[in-house]
């Protein structure tokens, strides 16, 4: 990272199953909170896996995160979209700033330097607006007719249908809302969407284009579609059915698959200077950042993890620092074996010996695999234990497997944490590795 223009984290915004806001999700981390239930939105009989990590209706609600002016547009808003909305929202007050769409006595930030980056999942339809689409082009035999779908049946559908599901658009209502001008991106690289996108803001601002970002992701897996996708790649686990909250375990003996989640988290990144000058709370400095690729084969990630290393030792570098400046490692931690072991022979790799001596922090337990969303969620936890100093006991995860070689502690634990690595992969072969560090190193 550059010396002359270093950025923190000023705000946090996550939306999970188990709490809404910065505090409630601290609190529901460090009290061992679990969101994940049997599937309330739609009856997953059907599938073999019928649990995950669900956000109850009167936990959240876009309307109350939106302007008045704009409650209009959330008729096209697909819950992706909703989602990091609402993690904007919650993290613009948590900054203390003002935008356009959150009035405060902070300051306000110019429109022309502000930036916005969201990353996006794949996001799936709502079902109900398809049916009467789809049975217009079915005939007498009830075959589908993919030639009449173009003619036909698309035309039934909402001139606006489209809006709700570009994987763009929740960068660019989020832009709107708030009165970001800067440059907007949105990144779809599954799980590795929101620290690619974070990657991204940071490095907008260190090069000079924006003075503040808003940067994370979110998705909606809770869906028929997306629960039925992760079904047929063998990612899920099947026999947690009766038993959810035990559904997610990574690095865990007994670690058989992961679970369906949706959330949304969203970070407020600023220029280090421009912070100070407002004497803002500052979470953690975002010290470096490291970006690979290693394809191996679409359903599995490159098992040795040298991709998930190539990013460790990328952020590293840009951080200046050394493994033994590391303290706490918070890893994507799916739950899917074959994956836990992948990333963690990458971080074997990329961090030698003491990949085994930093304590490892999992956060999908508590809230599951909310794909796009996860890297933030993962974020926002480093940047509280950076913050607080202290970890809460890893959830879930009572008997940690030696083959993977981390260490998993079921006890809280104490520490005045210098610097925290954060890593995330794609079974396509995108990595990510991102490193935080204190308060104390900023000054």
């Amino acid at each position: 990272m550059t010396d002359s223009r270093r950025v923190v984290i000023t705000g946090l915004g996550p939306v999970s199953p188990f709490a809404v806001g910065a505090a409630a999700y601290r609190d529901g981390l460090y009290g061992g909170a679990v969101g994940i239930h049997r599937i309330a939105n739609f009856d997953p009989a059907g599938f073999p896996s019928q649990i995950g990590g669900e956000i109850a209706p009167d936990q959240f609600a876009v309307r109350d995160y939106v302007p008045k002016s704009y409650r209009k547009a959330t008729k096209v808003m697909a819950r992706d979209i909703e989602l990091a909305v609402g993690a904007a929202d919650l993290a613009v007050r948590d900054s203390g700033l003002t935008t356009l769409g959150v009035e405060g006595t902070g300051e306000r930030v110019p429109a022309d330097r502000m930036s916005t980056n969201i990353g996006a999942g794949l996001i799936c339809a709502d079902l109900n607006e398809l049916a009467e689409a789809v049975c217009s082009v079915v005939d007498e035999n009830g075959q589908f007719s993919i030639n009449r779908w173009g003619s036909e049946g698309m035309q039934r559908l909402t001139p606006l249908w489209l809006l709700k599901y570009l994987p763009n658009m929740l960068s660019c209502h989020v832009s709107i809302i708030h009165g970001s001008k800067g440059p907007s991106n949105a990144i779809t690289c599954a799980e590795a969407s929101s620290l690619l996108s974070i990657g991204e803001a940071v490095r907008i601002i260190a090069r000079d284009n924006a003075d503040v970002a808003l940067a994370g992701g979110a998705e909606n897996k809770m869906h028929p579609m997306g629960l039925m996708r992760e079904c047929l790649l063998g990612h899920l686990t099947t026999t947690h059915n009766d038993d959810p909250a035990a559904g997610c375990r990574p690095f865990d003996r007994d670690s058989d698959g992961t679970v369906i989640a949706e959330a949304g988290g969203c970070v407020v990144l600023e220029e280090l200077s421009h912070a100070t000058a407002r004497s803002a709370r500052i979470y953690a400095e975002v010290a470096g950042c490291g970006f690979t690729f290693s394809p191996y084969r679409m359903a599995d990630p490159e098992p040795h993890g040298a991709g998930v290393a190539d990013a460790i030792a990328a952020a590293l570098a840009d951080a200046r620092m050394t493994p033994d400046d590391l303290d706490l490692i918070v890893p994507q931690a799916l739950g899917v074996p074959v994956q836990d072991l992948a990333e963690a022979r990458g971080l074997a790799t990329g961090l030698g010996a003491r990949a085994s001596q930093i304590p490892t922090w999992p956060i999908t337990p508590h809230l599951g695999n909310s794909g796009a969303a996860l890297g933030a969620m993962n974020m926002i936890a480093a940047a509280m234990a950076i913050h607080a100093g202290r970890i809460p006991g890893a959830v879930k995860c009572p008997n940690p497997d030696p083959q993977y070689g981390l260490r998993i502690s079921g006890e809280p634990i104490e520490s005045k944490f210098r610097a925290a690595l954060l890593t995330g992969y794609t079974i396509a072969g995108q990595n990510a590795a991102v490193i935080l560090k204190s308060v104390g190193q900023v000054d």
